[in-house]
């Protein structure tokens, strides 16, 4: 790690993630009263995906608060995410999160301050500029993973299971290309 570690970020280094156990939580009771068989409204779909989205913010909130992270926000967080590995310009950091550009402009801000992200210019052209993952930025998205591999044990708990969230996550992709589409062409177009 480099001299330069927030405050918050030393706090992780130094073990604050073994204090939590996601084996701490009660297993998540299923509320199935509102699904009728064999229908469910397209628009029904989409607002439940972005109840699911917003619940998980907050999860990763309270995960953040246990590892003493209070410098970052979880959307910021799941921009280290969209990060990843990776060295890309802001532009294709951008197109890759779907990020509105003053938004991303100032997560991004925040988390070159913080520490968690290296912004540097770009060797062809020095106007643009290039980014990826700190030391810092690498270790958080490390620890919320280890974490959230616990959240996955809890949801994901017999083949069957393991079956669905293929499912599920084939279906997302699928809703994902079609509405791209449709916003790019004005129709929807089967990928």
């Amino acid at each position: 790690m480099s001299a330069s570690i927030t405050p918050c970020a030393s706090r992780i280094e130094n073990g604050a993630v073994e204090d939590f156990s996601i084996d701490q939580l009660s297993p998540v009771v299923q509320d199935n009263d509102d699904l009728e068989p064999g229908h469910v409204a397209h628009l029904e779909l989409v607002r439940i995906v972005e109840r699911v989205y917003r619940r998980y913010l907050d999860l990763l909130r309270n995960d953040l608060t246990r590892l003493g992270v209070d410098d970052v926000s979880p959307s910021q967080v799941m921009m280290l995410f969209t990060i990843g590995g990776d060295d890309l310009s802001v532009r294709d950091l951008i197109d890759r999160g779907h990020y509105l550009g003053s938004n991303a402009s100032y997560n991004l801000k925040r988390l070159v301050e913080c520490g968690y992200v290296e912004r540097s210019a770009s060797p062809r052209d020095k106007r643009a500029a290039r980014i990826r993952l700190s030391d810092e930025g690498r270790h958080l998205c490390d620890l919320i993973r280890k974490i959230d591999d616990g959240y996955h044990r809890l949801a994901v708990r017999d083949d069957e299971q393991v079956r669905e969230f293929a499912v599920t996550f084939m279906t997302l992709r699928r809703l994902e290309h079609i509405w791209t589409n449709a916003a790019r062409y004005g129709e929807a177009r089967l990928v």
